[in-house]
């Protein structure tokens, strides 16, 4: 099923035009809109699903307050405590990671890309395997920031 469902959003990315590649535990998406709209996106929908934003962090301002400047670059940080909290119960280490975060920035070509961490790394990362019922979790998570991704960077 967990199978199916990867591939299904794999297939979706690629009709949507996306690239989505995975880099040391950072999933990155092509996105159609610029940093700002990617980024209203991605907070419209984590409002329609009942997710807290904690924050939304604009680089590029934070680089201007110092009289320098970078390419547009947003964080959002975001999460569930019901979920957050379960990872911590099973590896107080993975607060490190938490709450979610997904990155919007422009590279040096124009693109805008979406990139968040995988949640089988940070699993990994944290030695969460041995925690009982985690996969189950961690996939639930997996798919829930898939469509985040979707949702806001597409068409």
């Amino acid at each position: 099923m967990k199978k199916i469902q990867t591939l299904l959003s794999l297939v979706l990315l690629i009709l949507f035009n996306h690239v989505a590649v995975a880099q040391q535990g950072l999933v990155m998406v092509k996105s159609a809109h610029d940093v700002k709209v990617t980024a209203d996106k991605l907070e419209s929908v984590l409002a329609e699903k009942g997710m807290k934003v904690f924050a939304r962090i604009d680089h590029a301002a934070g680089a201007a307050s110092i009289g320098d400047s970078i390419a547009p670059t947003e964080l959002v940080i975001f999460g569930n405590p019901k979920v957050g909290t379960g990872l911590i119960k099973c590896a107080q280490s993975s607060a490190i990671d938490l709450p979610m975060k997904a990155l919007i920035w422009e590279d040096q070509n124009g693109q805008v890309w979406f990139g968040y961490n995988d949640p089988g790394y940070l699993s990994s990362r944290h030695g969460m395997q041995t925690c009982e019922n985690i996969t189950p979790l961690i996939e639930k998570i997996s798919d829930a920031l898939t469509n985040f991704a979707t949702a806001a960077t597409s068409l």
